[in-house]
């Protein structure tokens, strides 16, 4: 990861808006400043990596997260089409 990458906003409502009473740890999504997007969630790696399709791979640096649907439903709006 380059050193200068910045988070440039949230995409989505802040988890307070999703009913977290602290909003401190919880899903969120995040766009880069460099593109990418950054993905705040429970580490699933271990349980789901052997159930990917055949088509799908993950490198060992890679994690699988989960996030409710919530934070994605609400962060439809925000994400881009292109």
């Amino acid at each position: 990861m380059e050193p200068s990458l910045k988070i440039v906003r949230r995409i989505g409502v802040p988890p307070t808006a999703r009913g977290s009473m602290s909003g401190q740890t919880c899903p969120d999504i995040f766009e880069l400043s460099d593109g990418n997007f950054a993905i705040i969630g429970t580490d699933a790696t271990q349980s789901l990596d052997g159930n990917l399709p055949a088509d799908a791979a993950r490198a060992d640096y890679e994690r699988i997260v989960i996030i409710d649907r919530q934070t994605l439903v609400r962060a439809k709006n925000d994400i881009p089409d292109a």
